[in-house]
């Protein structure tokens, strides 16, 4: 069987690492977790199952798993990334199992099909089925991108596949863990709506879908070109009516609505409303460093004039094909 290795990131999931590393232990030779000195059983669990547990303080998603990549003994040829409250199901393994042997040197990634189980109930419309997402890729030809929120795997040297059983996204905690999640989620996302703007710090390389998934790339390509540039309340509630009466949001029931209404409407609104805030304390100071110094003192964030994983992508990560 060919050999895949597992990286996980961790805080504070001990509702959901035994979960996710129990999925994956039929198709993993190695099982890396990432973990940003959590506090509660997190680490232990993680060891009785026989991951390896590296610690490293947090920064964002991007650069801790980046650390993962730079810094765990991985061995194995593929390399598979995994959120803690995501989980393999049963058909995805047997899929696995069975086609990443049988993959030719022309293929350097596999992408994958992402559904949310959200309230327990899957949330099929609305445009979140399938999220199609590149998850696994041979080692030394993927890394991830450097950015504050958002950021996918890019990988070069090949092109990319799509295996067709879904893997699920089903976080156990409650609406309030929900809504402060994405309330972290808004602030980072507007640092890089407002890097774009007014150049704050190198930014990494784009989405193409040659290196990542179609649908990832034709989403950021939209988000970024046409979305950002609409005046929020427009934008949002735009986005919300589409997403929830044109893609049929409304037959995922009241999950549905609920759902819907918060990531599809209430986050939206809410990026906008920092993007302003944020850029109303910016926009008159006169030089770059002065605005990166303001706006890590309005977010709390670490912001650095160049991203951590620059020197990890190879020069032609652009044309070789990539949250």
């Amino acid at each position: 069987m060919t050999s895949l290795a597992v990286l996980i990131l961790t805080h504070n999931e001990e509702k959901h690492i035994g979960r996710a590393i129990e999925a994956v232990l039929p198709i993993s030779s190695e099982i890396f977790v990432i973990d940003s000195y959590s506090t509660d059983r997190t680490v232990s669990i993680a060891q009785s199952l026989g991951a390896t547990v590296i610690s490293n303080p947090w920064a964002n998603y991007a650069r801790q798993f980046q650390h993962g990549l730079d810094h765990a003994p991985i061995t194995a040829e593929w390399i598979m990334r995994l959120d803690a409250d995501e989980v393999i199901e049963p058909d995805l393994v047997r899929e696995i199992a069975d086609k990443l042997p049988q993959l030719g040197e022309d293929v350097a990634g596999v992408n994958l099909k992402r559904k949310h189980v959200f309230m327990g109930r899957w949330i099929r419309h609305g445009g979140r089925y399938p999220l199609i997402l590149t998850r696994i890729w041979r080692r030394g030809q993927g890394r991830i991108e450097d950015r504050w929120m958002d950021e996918h795997v890019m990988v070069w040297g090949g092109r990319t596949v799509l295996f067709d059983a879904p893997f699920s996204d089903r976080n156990m905690n409650d609406l309030g863990f929900f809504t402060d999640k994405h309330n972290k989620y808004a602030t980072r996302e507007a640092v890089d709506v407002l890097n774009q703007r007014y150049g704050l710090f190198a930014q990494d390389i784009g989405l193409t879908k040659e290196g990542s998934s179609l649908q990832a790339s034709l989403k950021r390509f939209i988000k970024e070109r046409v979305y950002n540039r609409i005046p929020f309340p427009v934008s949002t509630l735009g986005y919300f009516l589409y997403r929830y009466v044109i893609q049929l949001g409304f037959l995922d029931g009241r999950e549905g609505l609920i759902y819907h209404g918060l990531q599809g409407y209430w986050y939206r609104f809410l990026v906008g409303a920092k993007i302003l805030e944020f850029d109303r304390a910016l926009r008159d100071l006169p030089t770059v460093d002065e605005k990166r110094a303001a706006l890590a003192r309005l977010t709390g964030l670490s912001l650095e004039a160049a991203p951590v994983g620059a020197e990890a992508a190879p020069a032609k990560t652009g044309s070789g094909g990539r949250r």
